[in-house]
């Protein structure tokens, strides 16, 4: 019975856009905005690594 009252903790390696605390949070570790954030997974996908690999260039 526990286990149906626990929340699932989210996917960390994956950003999604669709969640707006996702997006607060990836943004605020990024330190970018949520349009730069959206026009990297858009151009890389939704990979945080991708994400940052692609900050990092």
């Amino acid at each position: 019975m526990a286990l149906l009252t626990r929340r699932a903790q989210p996917d960390r390696s994956k950003i999604n856009m669709d969640r707006d605390e996702e997006v607060k949070s990836w943004s605020r570790e990024f330190g970018i905005t949520r349009a730069k954030l959206q026009e990297i997974v858009e151009k890389v996908g939704n990979s945080a690594a991708a994400v940052r690999k692609e900050l990092t260039r």
